[in-house]
């Protein structure tokens, strides 16, 4: 018996606890990704713009180091090229992540996506609803496609919605499942239901998103729910599956959830995905085939493009995750082929001088009035940079009215002027006297132009903006931030006389409104113009914050 026992125990510390077969050293990633980037240089050999035999497969090349000529890069921008003069620079009407995609792609092989023979391929994604449409994949890639470089979000002007980051990390948050993953359709056509499941390499793909805002307590919360989920769901070999299907695990939702870990900067023997003693790493691998393809799934034969062009990206972001280097989607250090625009892409170039760009200070902040707000992610976006604050730390007060000193304090913050800047021992207006907390607001405003006084010695700090007051200095300061201002007298027949109260605006403020709702400031669902009502702090909110959007401040 005691014989028998020790075969069994040797057999146990052979096979149980000896290394994985699929055990996956420095040197064996390394070889991998040589023998998959040969098979990928030598099987798409003019990349297309497509999600096979195109910008992946340029992607996982260019990131891998491997030896690629550079005309194997010029020769797919000149297929871009062509691609955009025949369907232009939205590359489909429904599917917003091809512009994603290519925007990648692009930006890997060197070139800049917002000039390609003067198409800017980013300006797609500055249309929220449009980009949202398709699903959680839309606001997912594009975070990942415009955060590769950090481009800004373009003005679009045919938006609905101008897009901005806030909206999209906001949509992305809304949409996640009780299980804390998230799935192509949860959230779709409104709340997400209590049942649905989250999907692991949709999940992976939020969280590649997601990597570059860890430090919003929103973002990071959700991180560490889906980081649970996926160690949960995570199989004996170390895989995942995708969906519900019963198929059993399948490489691409490994894929996912490994470049997820290596785009946070979780270390790849994280015991939290290590099952068995085998790695994601082991697991991409055990699909591979001898001349460097992948197949599927374990049980199918054969390669499949797909899946070696996942296969290949993920592991070299495993190896430069392994060596230090930046991550896959963060690609600064990508060979440049192309002309790039400056780095100093901020505001408009007739700005003044003096107005500048308000960095994220408190980032996440947020108010506990404001959740589920038409104007949350307005309100949120001013006060994560201390341009706007709250009636104390927690509360907002969205409905309540502004006054004159306030409304001249949030719009020098938002262009960024210095308050003190223009401050004498005495001010222009005796009923703002030196020490109040308005006094360098108020001062600066008037400097700028930005407001006037009620008289030529009075100010009104503490009276209230009406609507067509807050339209004409939002306008000022629109003009200082470098946008045209100016409306002629058709255009501001035109645009008022939509309103059925349009004859009431006083003549002083015709312009000013024809401007805002021109450009998407003011918002034209409502009937009437109500110019001389009291206008409310969530309004104020987000007409500035509009007008920084379009200024290219935020």
């Amino acid at each position: 018996m005691r014989k028998t026992l020790s075969i069994v125990l040797a057999f146990i510390l052979m096979t149980g606890l000896a290394a994985p077969a699929y055990a996956a050293n420095r040197e064996a990633l390394n070889a991998a990704v040589e023998k998959t980037a040969a098979y990928m240089y030598n099987t798409v050999k003019n990349p297309q713009v497509d999600s096979v035999g195109g910008e992946w497969a340029v992607i996982g090349l260019a990131r891998s180091g491997y030896d690629v000529p550079d005309s194997y890069y010029e020769n797919y921008y000149r297929t871009v090229e062509r691609y955009i003069h025949e369907n232009g620079a939205v590359l489909h009407d429904r599917r917003y992540t091809d512009n994603s995609r290519v925007i990648l792609g692009l930006t890997a092989a060197g070139y800049d996506p917002r000039d390609v023979s003067g198409h800017d391929l980013t300006i797609a994604l500055g249309d929220f609803e449009r980009t949202i449409w398709q699903g959680i994949n839309g606001p997912t890639w594009a975070l990942i496609a415009l955060d590769s470089l950090d481009y800004p979000i373009p003005v679009n002007p045919d938006a609905q919605t101008q897009a901005t980051r806030e909206l999209y990390i906001a949509e992305i948050l809304r949409r996640q499942t009780p299980d804390g993953g998230w799935n192509l359709t949860a959230g779709a056509s409104g709340a997400v239901g209590r049942n649905e499941r989250g999907d692991a390499g949709l999940t992976g793909m939020v969280l590649q998103a997601f990597a570059k805002y860890q430090d919003s307590p929103a973002v990071r919360d959700a991180t560490d729910e889906a980081l649970t989920f996926l160690s949960a769901i995570q199989d004996t070999q170390g895989g995942f599956s995708s969906g519900f299907s019963g198929e059993g695990s399948d490489i691409e939702s490994s894929v996912q959830v490994l470049v997820a870990l290596c785009e946070i900067g979780i270390p790849l023997d994280d015991p939290r995905f290590v099952k068995n003693g085998h790695t994601l790493i082991d697991n991409i691998l055990s699909y591979a085939n001898t001349d460097g393809s992948f197949k599927h799934q374990h049980g199918g034969g054969g390669n499949n493009q797909m899946s070696t062009e996942q296969a290949l990206y993920a592991l070299v972001s495993a190896q430069r995750a392994l060596g230090g280097k930046s991550s896959l989607y963060r690609m600064s250090d990508a060979v440049r082929r192309g002309e790039f625009r400056p780095a100093d892409t901020i505001g408009l170039p007739n700005r003044h001088k003096d107005v500048s760009q308000v960095p994220i200070i408190l980032q996440g902040k947020t108010f506990h009035d404001i959740i589920g707000h038409n104007n949350q992610a307005a309100i949120e976006a001013l006060a994560e940079r201390g341009i706007i604050t709250g009636k104390s730390d927690t509360s907002f007060d969205p409905d309540a009215t502004m006054t004159r000193a306030e409304f001249a304090a949030i719009v020098t913050r938002g262009l960024g002027l210095d308050s003190g800047q223009r401050v004498a021992s005495s001010g222009q207006f005796v009923d703002v006297p030196g020490g109040t907390w308005y006094f360098g607001a108020v001062q600066a405003a008037y400097h700028y132009g930005i407001v006037n006084g009620t008289s030529a010695v009075t100010f009104n700090p503490n009276g209230t903006i009406t609507r067509q007051e807050a339209a004409v200095m939002i306008t000022r300061a629109a003009g200082l931030a470098g946008m045209n201002t100016d409306k002629t007298e058709v255009e501001i027949r035109d645009t008022l006389a939509a309103f059925g109260d349009y004859r009431t605006v006083a003549s002083w403020a015709q312009e000013a409104l024809a401007f805002c709702y021109a450009e998407g400031i003011l918002g034209d669902s409502e009937f009437d113009i109500q110019p001389g009502i009291a206008i409310r702090r969530c309004e104020v909110a987000q007409m500035l914050y509009m007008m920084l959007v379009k200024a290219n401040l935020l």
